[in-house]
């Protein structure tokens, strides 16, 4: 699943720039397929799914290979770890979470800080990235993976080395084309469908289905006492008497 992830992406922006840079297309193309809060509310809703697909198209390369090294080196231990099914599912609702977050923000925030944490139009699949980077340092404690096949981190170093980046990052008013708002959604949506198995979200799903089942449990107790109150009928009890009664005083029913 995790190849099928990386090839589309790949080949969507090989698609975008050879049709913007070289085939004659207009910018507005790809714009349409772009986060934007306004779009959105509007009812243009695809918006926040298919951002997660599109990256920078033009001048360099450097946006789209960040998502899929990234995506290589610390989603195959997961897939491997939770399967393809969940993997995939990891991946969309993370995104999409992030992106949803970020479209509420744009509505709410005052026009100082969206001016600084909301871009006007946001895309990219690092906000997946994140997500899977947090996922993996609390799924695999104590293990190093090789970044970029030569750089060693320890799941504690990379889980503060990506909060840490994404803080200095807003501190330093760095721009990015996903916007800090989602970026750092991703994250908490790292950590809230990733961290263990089963993962937090469901560990209070469960949680709640049980409280459910005790809920019903009760209701058809009291019903059934309930019932029993309403009819004419009562139990009589029959057989030997309690134990600690003498021999004389035990009652048989025939």
């Amino acid at each position: 699943m995790l190849k099928g992830v990386l090839i589309t992406l790949f080949l969507l922006w090989v698609t975008f720039a050879l049709a913007i840079n070289w085939g004659g297309a207009s910018g507005e193309l790809f714009s349409l397929f772009v986060g934007n809060t306004d779009a959105i509310r509007s009812g243009e809703v695809w918006r926040l799914v298919t951002p997660l697909f599109m990256h920078m198209y033009t001048q360099e390369i450097g946006h789209i290979f960040t998502v899929l090294l990234g995506l290589y080196f610390l989603g195959s231990s997961l897939e491997e770890s939770w399967g393809s099914r969940r993997f995939l599912k990891f991946l969309l609702l993370t995104g999409i979470l992030a992106y949803a977050v970020q479209f509420v923000a744009g509505l709410l925030l005052p026009p100082y800080f969206r001016e600084r944490l909301v871009p006007v139009a946001w895309f990219g699949a690092m906000p997946v990235v994140d997500a899977i980077a947090i996922a993996w340092a609390l799924s695999f404690k104590g293990r190093t993976v090789l970044l970029f096949f030569v750089l060693p981190v320890s799941s504690r170093g990379l889980l503060l080395m990506v909060i840490g980046m994404n803080v200095l990052m807003v501190i330093a008013g760095a721009g990015n084309y996903a916007g800090h708002v989602a970026l750092f959604a991703g994250m908490g949506a790292g950590w809230l469908f990733g961290a263990g198995t089963p993962s937090p979200a469901r560990r209070w799903l469960l949680k709640l289905k049980m409280k459910q089942l005790a809920n019903e449990e009760a209701k058809l107790k009291h019903e059934r006492k309930g019932r029993v109150q309403r009819s004419s009928l009562r139990v009589i009890e029959g057989g030997r008497a309690k134990e600690d009664s003498s021999p004389d005083d035990k009652t048989w029913l025939n």
